[in-house]
């Protein structure tokens, strides 16, 4: 029986691709297993806008090519769902309910899209973008020169917004207090960005909520608002920055608050498991707590970072990194959490 260790890394974005080509260079005879609930292998999400400028093709957007696993000796289980991990025995149970054993794990399942609880029960009438599947439907629902309704505008949705208004659709933002998230930005600086959206091209409302969704038939949906004003729009989708996907860690064994809890190495409360990416809160000394640090740069440092020290390292994450928002010098909202 072979003595090399098991890695299992769940999440096959950018932490966990970053994470199991770190593993393999650094053991060379490891069993590696890589888990996704994707019917596809590794693509960039921050690139999904393009297929609205026409890459329909999922292999245009992959972002690594699909036979580096094979060629790795890295065992890639896609549309694979992990129910459940119990953390003393170090194994995870499939929703098909076959059981895997474990050495080291390692949770880079990010976030989900977070709704606020006044909108849930009308999510069937919204359309999500966090997966290529996704950006097929809502091209489908859109005519052309179709209007969007964007709801909150993290800069994921304020990313697509850019993107649609340049390629001829109209776009109406619905600001709120998760405009420009995970941009903390408020007063006067957020009215200059709000400002330059709408120079973009970009219709802005802010100061309503938008408390229901009803379905109609040209347009096909009205966002109704807290003053019982409406909007029409042929789709509705909402961009209220994102919540870690951490339900099938509850038996695990770790610290949670809203993610994982770890310390600067990337390491949970439980000897075996790591997280990496948007799944986990990182401790700060200097501000004495948790905090999440998003965006696709950090998440695949974290995913390699994790993965040395799965494997002897004792590094920390840079927990002071945070993104910058302004204004360039065409008048248009810069950031560098769109960077890659």
């Amino acid at each position: 029986m072979s003595s090399a260790p098991h890695y299992v890394v769940i999440g096959a974005g950018s932490a966990g691709h970053g994470a199991v080509t770190t593993l393999r260079a650094r053991d060379p005879a490891a069993r590696i297993t890589l888990v996704t609930m994707s019917r596809l292998p590794f693509y960039n999400r921050f690139d999904l806008p393009r297929y609205f400028r026409g890459t329909t093709d999922w292999r245009d957007l992959l972002a690594v090519r699909p036979q580096i696993y094979d060629e790795l000796g890295i065992t890639l289980r896609r549309n694979s769902r992990v129910d459940e991990i119990d953390g003393r025995a170090r194994t995870l149970t499939f929703s098909h309910k076959e059981v895997v054993g474990y050495d080291k794990l390692l949770v880079c399942t990010g976030g989900g899209g977070h709704l606020p609880e006044v909108l849930v029960e009308y999510r069937a009438l919204m359309h999500g973008f966090a997966t290529f599947e996704d950006a097929t439907r809502v091209a489908r629902a859109l005519p052309a020169r179709g209007r969007v309704i964007l709801l909150g505008g993290d800069m994921i949705g304020l990313d697509l917004a850019r993107t649609l208004v340049e390629t001829g659709h109209e776009v109406t933002l619905v600001a709120g207090e998760f405009t420009f998230w995970p941009h903390r930005v408020d007063g006067a600086k957020r009215a200059e960005l709000l400002a330059a959206l709408a120079r973009s091209g970009i219709e802005v409302i802010d100061g309503r909520i938008p408390v229901a969704i009803e379905e109609g038939r040209s347009p096909a949906r009205r966002v109704v608002f807290d003053d019982e004003g409406t909007l029409d729009g042929d789709v509705v989708m909402p961009f209220f920055g994102s919540m870690p996907l951490v339900d099938f860690m509850l038996g695990a064994g770790v610290d949670m608050e809203r993610g994982i809890l770890v310390d600067p190495k990337l390491k949970s409360s439980n000897d075996g498991i790591w997280a990496a990416g948007d799944v986990c809160q990182i401790w700060s000394d200097d501000l004495k707590e948790y905090r999440f640090l998003h965006g696709w740069k950090n998440v695949r440092l974290m995913g390699e970072l994790a993965a040395r020290n799965m494997t002897g390292g004792a590094e920390e994450f840079d927990v002071t990194a945070d993104f910058s928002i302004g204004i360039d010098a065409q008048g248009r909202v810069q950031s560098d959490f769109w960077e890659q």
